[in-house]
Parts: C-alpha cells; sequence; structure tokens
C-alpha cells in the first residue's frame, strides 16, 4: 500500500537558500522510493514529502534519509523539546485521488 512521509524543517536565519541547494543536489536511490517535493511553509520553514512504494520501503530507507539528513544538518534550528531539528510523521494511504 502506497504510503507518504513527511518531514517538517525550521532553518537558522540566512541558510534558507543553502538548504534549497543543498535539496537541488541531493539524491534518494533507494528501492521503493517514488518521488519527493521540497515545499516552503514559512519565512524559515520547509515540508520534504515523500512517496514510497509501501512503509516497508519507507522504513528500509531510514538510514539513508538520515544520512542525507547530516549534510545539510548544520543548516537546521532546533526545535526544541524532543523534537530536535526534525518533525517527521509518515503512513500509510487512505484515500487517494
Amino acid at each position: 500500500m502506497t504510503a507518504y512521509n513527511v518531514v517538517r524543517f525550521p532553518t537558522k536565519p540566512g541558510k534558507e537558500q543553502a538548504f534549497i541547494d543543498a535539496h537541488k543536489m541531493a539524491r534518494l536511490d533507494v528501492k521503493g522510493f517514488r518521488k519527493g517535493a521540497l515545499i516552503r511553509t514559512g519565512d524559515r520553514t520547509f515540508c520534504v514529502v515523500g512517496e514510497w512504494n509501501d512503509m516497508d520501503s519507507l522504513a528500509a530507507a531510514r538510514p539513508q534519509m538520515i544520512g542525507l539528513l547530516d549534510t545539510m544538518r548544520d543548516l537546521l534550528e532546533d526545535f526544541g523539546g524532543e523534537l530536535g531539528v526534525t518533525d517527521p510523521v509518515s503512513g500509510t494511504v487512505v484515500i487517494g485521488t
């Protein structure tokens, strides 16, 4: 069943373009990944949305996704609390169009 992951990121002040550029260069070449998009959701906040074949593919790719995050972690601001620099969620499609 198709799955999606959504990850919210806050950038440090002045690092917005560097974060966008890092995503232009990023490649996630893993089994089950269909496509993704980077969305600007505020002045310094972004979301990545990824589409996957299924939850197993998404779960198996988490080490590679963390590796990509590590290449741009210095551009991100901590949300505070227990979140750190990302606010991720994922799940399977309930209704698709």
